[in-house]
């Protein structure tokens, strides 16, 4: 998982910085050269929603995202896994959705031989995003849930999963 770990970071910090690049140049050539650069808006929302994506997969790995724990704090171990067990299913089923629609969107665009406005690029290239960040959450979600199950108590976990 750790070779993961570094491709995630990788990817975060590759697309945040060509975000920041095309900002900065979009600006520059607007105010100095009066020349807008309208192919930046595609590329920006693309990388955008791919670091959404990743930055989800990684919340999830380091246990990121906000939770309401008052039932499961209370809960005795049967109701504890049984809702580690809950969520996992849920976020298996919330982001196997995401991977199914993602694929069925990116046929439909290699058969309709859409292309990007502004660029000409296939359609399909920009969706990619939306499968690939679904299968990273898919195996963060199972590793998450996975290592919460292995506990001897669920209740005593620091925030990146390891026991106290």
């Amino acid at each position: 998982m750790k070779i993961l770990n570094k491709v995630e970071e990788i990817i975060l910090v590759l697309a945040l910085l060509a975000m920041t690049i095309i900002a900065f140049a979009n600006i520059i050539s607007r105010n100095f050269a009066q020349i807008s650069l309208s192919f930046t808006e595609e590329l920006t929302i693309n990388l955008f929603v791919l670091l959404t994506f990743v930055g989800t997969a990684m919340g999830v790995r380091n246990y990121s995202h906000l939770g309401f724990t008052l039932l499961y704090d209370l809960g005795g171990k049967v109701l504890k896994r049984s809702m580690i067990a809950i969520s996992t299913i849920c976020g298996l089923v919330l982001f196997g959705v995401l991977f199914w629609y993602g694929i069925q969107t990116i046929l439909f665009q290699m058969d309709m031989g859409q292309k990007t406005p502004a660029l000409g690029w296939p359609t399909w290239v920009m969706t990619l995003s939306l499968p690939i960040g679904a299968i990273l959450c898919i195996v963060r979600t199972l590793q998450v849930g996975w290592q919460e199950w292995q506990l001897k108590d669920p209740a005593s976990t620091s925030k990146e999963g390891e026991q106290l």
